[in-house]
Protein backbone atom coordinates (compact mmCIF):
# COMPACT_ATOMS: atom_id res chain seq x y z
CA UNK A 1 0.00 0.00 0.00
CA UNK A 2 1.06 3.57 -0.68
CA UNK A 3 0.48 5.63 2.45
CA UNK A 4 0.35 8.77 0.30
CA UNK A 5 -3.04 7.63 -1.01
CA UNK A 6 -4.40 6.79 2.43
CA UNK A 7 -3.57 9.99 4.32
CA UNK A 8 -5.79 13.00 4.90
CA UNK A 9 -4.72 16.14 3.04
CA UNK A 10 -5.78 19.77 3.04
CA UNK A 11 -8.52 19.05 0.48
CA UNK A 12 -9.18 15.37 1.24
CA UNK A 13 -9.83 16.19 4.88
CA UNK A 14 -11.35 12.96 6.14
CA UNK A 15 -9.88 13.78 9.53
CA UNK A 16 -12.66 16.39 9.73
CA UNK A 17 -15.57 15.05 11.86
CA UNK A 18 -18.13 15.71 9.11
CA UNK A 19 -16.24 13.63 6.56
CA UNK A 20 -15.32 10.88 9.02
CA UNK A 21 -18.97 10.56 10.07
CA UNK A 22 -20.20 10.65 6.48
CA UNK A 23 -17.81 7.90 5.39
CA UNK A 24 -18.63 5.74 8.41
CA UNK A 25 -22.39 6.18 7.95
CA UNK A 26 -22.40 5.18 4.29
CA UNK A 27 -20.10 2.17 4.68
CA UNK A 28 -21.64 0.85 7.90
CA UNK A 29 -22.12 -2.93 7.88
CA UNK A 30 -20.10 -3.42 4.71
CA UNK A 31 -17.10 -5.69 4.86
CA UNK A 32 -15.07 -5.57 1.66
CA UNK A 33 -13.31 -2.56 0.16
CA UNK A 34 -15.26 -3.14 -3.06
CA UNK A 35 -18.62 -2.95 -1.29
CA UNK A 36 -17.56 0.23 0.47
CA UNK A 37 -16.28 1.93 -2.67
CA UNK A 38 -19.43 1.07 -4.61
CA UNK A 39 -21.68 2.32 -1.81
CA UNK A 40 -19.78 5.60 -1.60
CA UNK A 41 -19.94 6.04 -5.37
CA UNK A 42 -23.73 5.79 -5.55
CA UNK A 43 -24.25 7.88 -2.45
CA UNK A 44 -22.09 10.74 -3.70
CA UNK A 45 -23.19 10.45 -7.33
CA UNK A 46 -26.86 10.90 -6.48
CA UNK A 47 -26.99 12.87 -3.22
CA UNK A 48 -25.49 15.99 -4.77
CA UNK A 49 -27.12 17.20 -7.98
CA UNK A 50 -24.43 18.01 -10.50
CA UNK A 51 -24.08 21.73 -11.26
CA UNK A 52 -21.16 23.26 -13.20
CA UNK A 53 -22.25 26.85 -12.54
CA UNK A 54 -20.93 29.32 -9.98
CA UNK A 55 -17.84 27.23 -9.27
CA UNK A 56 -15.94 28.44 -6.22
CA UNK A 57 -12.21 27.73 -6.51
CA UNK A 58 -11.13 29.25 -3.23
CA UNK A 59 -9.28 26.54 -1.27
CA UNK A 60 -11.76 26.17 1.63
CA UNK A 61 -14.61 25.60 -0.83
CA UNK A 62 -12.77 22.66 -2.42
CA UNK A 63 -12.37 20.66 0.78
CA UNK A 64 -14.30 17.42 1.11
CA UNK A 65 -15.91 18.74 4.27
CA UNK A 66 -17.28 21.77 2.39
CA UNK A 67 -19.59 19.65 0.23
CA UNK A 68 -21.35 17.82 3.03
CA UNK A 69 -24.72 19.42 3.73
CA UNK A 70 -24.98 20.88 0.23
CA UNK A 71 -27.63 19.94 -2.31
CA UNK A 72 -25.46 20.41 -5.38
CA UNK A 73 -21.83 19.88 -6.35
CA UNK A 74 -19.62 19.88 -9.40
CA UNK A 75 -17.18 17.23 -10.57
CA UNK A 76 -14.17 18.31 -8.52
CA UNK A 77 -16.11 18.58 -5.25
CA UNK A 78 -17.74 15.18 -5.70
CA UNK A 79 -14.50 13.45 -6.66
CA UNK A 80 -12.68 15.01 -3.72
CA UNK A 81 -15.37 13.85 -1.31
CA UNK A 82 -15.39 10.30 -2.66
CA UNK A 83 -11.59 10.09 -2.57
CA UNK A 84 -11.56 11.36 1.00
CA UNK A 85 -14.24 8.88 2.07
CA UNK A 86 -12.45 5.99 0.38
CA UNK A 87 -9.27 6.84 2.26
CA UNK A 88 -11.28 7.04 5.47
CA UNK A 89 -12.46 3.48 4.73
CA UNK A 90 -8.89 2.29 4.18
CA UNK A 91 -9.11 2.25 0.37
CA UNK A 92 -6.28 3.83 -1.59
CA UNK A 93 -7.63 6.71 -3.68
CA UNK A 94 -6.19 9.49 -5.79
CA UNK A 95 -7.62 12.26 -7.96
CA UNK A 96 -7.51 12.29 -11.75
CA UNK A 97 -8.03 15.30 -14.03
CA UNK A 98 -8.96 15.56 -17.70
CA UNK A 99 -9.81 17.96 -20.48
CA UNK A 100 -12.98 16.64 -22.11
CA UNK A 101 -15.62 17.40 -24.69
CA UNK A 102 -19.09 16.60 -23.47
CA UNK A 103 -21.45 16.00 -26.36
CA UNK A 104 -24.71 16.21 -24.40
CA UNK A 105 -26.34 18.95 -22.37
CA UNK A 106 -23.66 21.65 -22.37
CA UNK A 107 -25.22 24.29 -24.63
CA UNK A 108 -25.76 26.76 -21.81
CA UNK A 109 -22.35 26.10 -20.28
CA UNK A 110 -20.55 26.76 -23.56
CA UNK A 111 -21.87 30.32 -23.42
CA UNK A 112 -19.60 30.88 -20.41
CA UNK A 113 -16.60 28.77 -21.42
CA UNK A 114 -16.55 30.15 -25.01
CA UNK A 115 -14.96 26.90 -26.22
CA UNK A 116 -16.23 23.32 -26.41
CA UNK A 117 -13.60 22.04 -24.01
CA UNK A 118 -14.19 21.41 -20.31
CA UNK A 119 -10.84 21.89 -18.60
CA UNK A 120 -9.83 19.94 -15.48
CA UNK A 121 -12.91 17.76 -15.38
CA UNK A 122 -12.31 15.70 -12.25
CA UNK A 123 -12.68 12.08 -11.31
CA UNK A 124 -10.69 9.72 -9.14
CA UNK A 125 -8.99 6.37 -9.10
CA UNK A 126 -9.58 3.77 -6.41
CA UNK A 127 -7.40 0.73 -5.85
CA UNK A 128 -9.40 -2.49 -5.51
CA UNK A 129 -7.87 -5.97 -5.63
CA UNK A 130 -4.58 -4.48 -6.77
CA UNK A 131 -6.02 -2.58 -9.76
CA UNK A 132 -6.55 1.16 -10.13
CA UNK A 133 -10.08 1.82 -11.40
CA UNK A 134 -11.15 5.13 -12.93
CA UNK A 135 -14.34 6.47 -11.34
CA UNK A 136 -16.37 9.61 -12.12
CA UNK A 137 -19.26 10.20 -9.72
CA UNK A 138 -20.12 13.63 -11.17
CA UNK A 139 -23.39 13.14 -13.03
CA UNK A 140 -26.34 12.18 -10.84
CA UNK A 141 -29.05 9.80 -11.97
CA UNK A 142 -31.78 12.46 -12.09
CA UNK A 143 -29.72 14.65 -14.43
CA UNK A 144 -28.93 11.72 -16.71
CA UNK A 145 -32.62 10.79 -16.91
CA UNK A 146 -33.43 14.38 -17.82
CA UNK A 147 -30.85 14.31 -20.62
CA UNK A 148 -31.96 10.90 -21.84
CA UNK A 149 -28.66 9.15 -21.22
CA UNK A 150 -27.79 6.25 -18.89
CA UNK A 151 -25.87 7.17 -15.74
CA UNK A 152 -22.39 5.84 -15.09
CA UNK A 153 -22.57 2.58 -13.12
CA UNK A 154 -19.87 1.15 -10.87
CA UNK A 155 -19.52 -2.43 -9.67
CA UNK A 156 -16.01 -2.18 -8.23
CA UNK A 157 -14.45 -4.43 -10.89
CA UNK A 158 -14.02 -2.07 -13.86
CA UNK A 159 -13.82 1.61 -14.72
CA UNK A 160 -16.88 3.82 -14.29
CA UNK A 161 -15.87 6.73 -16.44
CA UNK A 162 -18.37 7.75 -19.09
CA UNK A 163 -21.87 7.25 -20.38
CA UNK A 164 -22.64 5.63 -23.71
CA UNK A 165 -26.00 6.06 -25.41
CA UNK A 166 -27.66 4.75 -28.55
CA UNK A 167 -27.54 7.24 -31.43
CA UNK A 168 -29.95 6.75 -34.33
CA UNK A 169 -27.26 7.65 -36.84
CA UNK A 170 -23.95 6.50 -35.41
CA UNK A 171 -25.02 3.64 -33.17
CA UNK A 172 -23.38 3.61 -29.75
CA UNK A 173 -21.99 7.08 -29.03
CA UNK A 174 -19.81 8.17 -26.10
CA UNK A 175 -21.14 11.17 -24.22
CA UNK A 176 -17.68 12.22 -23.06
CA UNK A 177 -14.63 12.55 -25.30
CA UNK A 178 -11.37 12.51 -23.34
CA UNK A 179 -8.93 14.95 -24.94
CA UNK A 180 -6.14 15.11 -22.34
CA UNK A 181 -5.32 13.23 -19.12
CA UNK A 182 -3.30 15.17 -16.54
CA UNK A 183 -2.71 11.98 -14.59
CA UNK A 184 -3.25 11.06 -10.95
CA UNK A 185 -2.60 13.34 -7.97
CA UNK A 186 -2.62 12.70 -4.24
CA UNK A 187 -4.35 16.04 -3.64
CA UNK A 188 -5.83 18.92 -5.64
CA UNK A 189 -2.98 20.62 -7.59
CA UNK A 190 -4.63 24.02 -7.30
CA UNK A 191 -1.85 26.06 -8.89
CA UNK A 192 -1.89 23.79 -11.94
CA UNK A 193 -5.68 23.94 -12.07
CA UNK A 194 -5.65 27.73 -12.07
CA UNK A 195 -2.84 27.89 -14.63
CA UNK A 196 -4.78 25.68 -17.06
CA UNK A 197 -8.05 27.51 -16.49
CA UNK A 198 -6.38 30.82 -17.22
CA UNK A 199 -4.81 29.33 -20.34
CA UNK A 200 -8.09 28.01 -21.77
CA UNK A 201 -10.59 30.50 -20.27
CA UNK A 202 -8.67 33.80 -20.06
CA UNK A 203 -11.85 35.88 -20.24
CA UNK A 204 -12.95 34.58 -16.86
CA UNK A 205 -10.02 36.31 -15.20
CA UNK A 206 -10.16 39.47 -17.32
CA UNK A 207 -11.51 42.41 -15.28
CA UNK A 208 -13.05 43.82 -18.47
CA UNK A 209 -15.30 40.79 -18.98
CA UNK A 210 -18.92 41.68 -18.11
CA UNK A 211 -20.01 40.09 -14.84
CA UNK A 212 -22.93 38.44 -16.59
CA UNK A 213 -20.42 36.29 -18.48
CA UNK A 214 -18.58 35.09 -15.37
CA UNK A 215 -21.19 32.65 -14.13
CA UNK A 216 -19.06 29.59 -14.89
CA UNK A 217 -16.30 30.26 -12.36
CA UNK A 218 -17.49 32.84 -9.89
CA UNK A 219 -14.88 32.74 -7.14
CA UNK A 220 -11.14 32.13 -6.96
CA UNK A 221 -8.11 33.08 -4.91
CA UNK A 222 -5.88 35.50 -6.89
CA UNK A 223 -2.68 34.18 -5.32
CA UNK A 224 -3.09 30.91 -7.24
CA UNK A 225 -3.27 32.64 -10.64
CA UNK A 226 -0.11 32.58 -12.74
CA UNK A 227 1.42 35.86 -13.86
Amino acid sequence: MNDEYLKPTYFLDFDHPLVAEYAAKHTAGLQSPREKAVALFYQIRDEFAYSPYNIDLRPPALKASALIGSKTGYCEQKAVLMAACCRAAGIEARLQFFNVRNHVGIGALRKYTRIDLLVFHTGLQVKLDGAWLKVLPAFDKALCEKLGIPPVEFDGTSDASTQVFEDDVDGRTAVMEYVHDYGPFADVPLKLVMSELKKYYPHIFDPLTPKAELKFISQWDPKYLPE
